[in-house]
């Protein structure tokens, strides 16, 4: 174990203070503790403000004498970051005793003396050493690393480059560096046999600065070893995934493979998506565990909703509706079939059991086909779902077959579609609205008075709103004749019957007001 050297870099209030550094046995360090340099900055100037001069005394400058003297002969207390076993940190080659540096005042060099540095710190032992590299960092440090020509030379093309170029550079000098702490932290790597032990012991947000002055060393296996160190360890968040895959793909060296990395967040597979996306579609449909479905069914379209919006700000196609689109058809199908099976002469002989599970299973592809519009109406492509449903003729004359309590499922459907297309989530033609309005409207109407006590999920005025904006979407004569027909049921079934009195009141108006307040204005232009 051994001390740091401070030196005055200027002439002015910088404050010597020591830093505990583990030293090999050939006199290098192990990788200072990552706070080391942030304390010792902050301790130079905790609120970066000037003190007040005030008149020197005798008395001060006693105790300023007697502290200075006291810091100079501290010994700090060994780093827990230290390692001093040879195996792992040293190369067994270069084993001379074990030294230790005093902390000592020397004259500094001729280009550190004229910079404006606030702190000053020296890593390595002189006497084992024939090469010092001199750091100089844009947050106040000068940083002197007493190094091994033949290993910089053997793990770094940078240094092995500029060390070729003079045969007999003792030191040289790094300007501006961007990461001191990060830098010494990548030379002592060098020492280091194991470095998957070393970096071990790093977050991530560490280890993607190591890498990063590796890369700019050419210091291939360090470069290796992070690599391997962000492959395998969890990536918490995020924010720290998008920093991990943004500076890996930022690595431009020849022989650096960063594909295992990467294949964490891409595949080389084509269509996996897709078919993935699919495959996912169809287990949740074919779910009969209600809890653990309706969960997941939240999910996917949470999911879902995060790519719709990703999907419209870029202005790329989306892909999965004809996948969306397949299921809903595989959903009718059966939903039919179903019908068909529970309203057949012979129905009555079936099993209580088995009809138990036809009218389950009816609920669970109602339920299905809800979702599947839910998903269509975000992607806003809801439109060929309304003109499929509103073909379904044959299930709806087979829906007033079967008792209410196994059908109004389906009329949950019709009332989604109402609210869409009163809200303008779907625009579908008119002939689509028209034909949906003449299956479905009196199906629901049948189904109105259950739907208000036993479907907790109903919004009886939303679904009244919805209905109205419907119908006064459709040509005069057509709202005439659907609202002629409500007015017949609302009479007969009172609160059993949605109450569209809103729509009413518009057809009135535009059938009745409007035309009287057009031919007077006419009759007062001629005028």
């Amino acid at each position: 174990m051994a001390d740091i050297r401070l030196n005055r870099v200027n002439q002015g209030p910088t404050k010597i203070k020591n830093v505990p550094i583990a030293v090999t046995p050939e006199g290098f360090w192990c990788c200072p503790s990552p706070v080391v340099f942030q304390k010792s900055f902050k301790a130079q100037h905790p609120l970066n403000k000037p003190k007040p001069s005030s008149p020197p005394s005798k008395t001060s400058s006693a105790q300023k004498k007697s502290v200075s003297v006291s810091e100079r002969k501290t010994v700090p207390t060994p780093s827990r970051l230290g390692v001093s076993d040879s195996q792992q940190c040293s190369d067994p080659e270069r084993d001379p005793a074990s030294t230790s540096v005093v902390a000592t005042e020397r004259t500094p060099g001729p280009k550190i003396e004229t910079l404006p540095k606030k702190l000053a710190v020296e890593f390595g032992e002189p006497g084992t050493c024939n090469v010092k590299v001199i750091l100089l960092g844009k947050q106040g440090f000068c940083v002197k690393l007493s190094v091994h020509r033949d290993v910089l030379t053997e793990k770094s093309s940078f240094f092995a480059d500029k060390l070729s170029e003079q045969s007999g550079l003792s030191s040289f000098q790094i300007d501006d560096c961007e990461d001191v702490e990060i830098y010494v932290e990548t030379v002592g790597l060098m020492y280091c046999n194991e470095m998957k032990q070393r970096l071990m012991k790093q977050n991530v947000s560490r280890v993607l600065r190591i890498l990063k002055v590796a890369e700019s060393l050419g210091f291939s296996s360090c470069i290796q070893s992070c690599l391997e160190h962000l492959e395998a360890v969890p990536w918490v968040g995020d924010e720290e995934e998008e920093k991990v895959v943004s500076t890996v793909l930022q690595l431009q060296g020849e022989g650096i493979r960063v594909n295992p990395v990467l294949k964490r967040v891409s595949s080389d597979i084509s269509n996996t998506s897709n078919d993935t996306l699919s495959q996912i579609f169809e287990l949740v449909l074919k779910s009969n565990e209600e809890r653990s479905r309706r969960e997941m069914r939240s999910i996917v379209l949470k999911l879902l909703r995060e790519k719709n919006s990703l999907c419209s700000s870029t202005g790329s196609p989306d892909i999965c509706d004809e996948m969306i689109y397949r299921s809903c058809r595989s959903c009718l199908d059966s939903l039919l079939s179903l019908f068909k099976q529970a309203t057949e002469p012979d129905s009555g002989d079936i099993p209580n059991g088995s009809r138990e599970h036809v009218v389950k299973h009816i609920a669970l592809e109602a339920d299905n086909l809800s979702w599947l519009l839910e998903i269509l109406v975000d992607k806003q492509a809801a439109d060929e779902f309304a003109l499929m449903w509103a073909n379904q003729q044959e299930l709806a004359t087979l829906h007033g077959k079967l008792p209410v309590v196994s059908r109004y499922h389906i009329s949950c459907i019709s009332g989604r579609l109402y609210v869409g297309i009163g809200k303008g989530e779907l625009l579908p033609s008119k002939n689509t609205r028209q034909l949906l309005l003449q299956t479905w409207l009196q199906p629901l109407i049948n189904d109105y008075n259950w739907l208000q006590h036993g479907c907790r999920s109903f919004d009886r005025k939303l679904v009244e709103e919805g209905i109205g904006r419907t119908i006064l979407t459709l040509p005069l004569e057509d709202q005439r004749s659907i609202l002629l027909s409500w007015v017949g049921s609302f009479l007969k079934s009172g609160d059993g019957c949605p109450n569209l009195q809103r729509a009413f009141e518009v057809w009135w108006r535009r059938t009745f007001i409007r035309p009287y307040v057009e031919s007077q204005g006419n009759g007062t232009s001629d005028n």
